[in-house]
């Protein structure tokens, strides 16, 4: 089976930008893309990461920071995205599945909504 796994990047990357507004496209390629928060971590001195969407040998790779940084947000992940899981914040997708995408833009659209939990979390540096 041919995997056109640009064409997927693609689909994601779009996806991420349009349910995180608010968000910093910190680097973007045709194979890997970051987003990161505007404000700055104050541990890191650098802005928070928000998501990251790369493709790997077998599928592309689509990241959500904040389930790390805050555990209780995985109580949003829904069962039909758990099967795609991969570790905290990793989902692995090998082709675009409407419903799956609904889904996965639903979940971006409420971590990106609790941004100011998110900076409570991991703190932001004054300024």
């Amino acid at each position: 089976m041919l995997r056109d796994f640009p064409v997927l990047f693609e689909t994601l990357k779009a996806l991420m930008l349009e349910a995180a507004p608010d968000m910093t496209v910190t680097q973007a390629s045709d194979c890997c893309l970051t987003v990161k928060t505007r404000w700055i971590e104050a541990r890191t001195g650098e802005p928070a990461w928000f998501g990251w969407i790369a493709i790997k040998a077998s599928y592309v790779a689509y990241h959500l920071l904040p389930l790390y940084s805050l555990p209780e947000l995985n109580a949003l992940v829904p069962a039909s995205l758990e099967r795609k899981r991969q570790g905290k914040t990793c989902f692995a997708f090998k082709s675009a599945d409407e419903a799956l995408l609904e889904d996965l833009r639903l979940l971006t659209e409420r971590l990106a909504a609790k941004e100011a939990d998110l900076r409570a979390a991991i703190g932001q540096t004054r300024g």
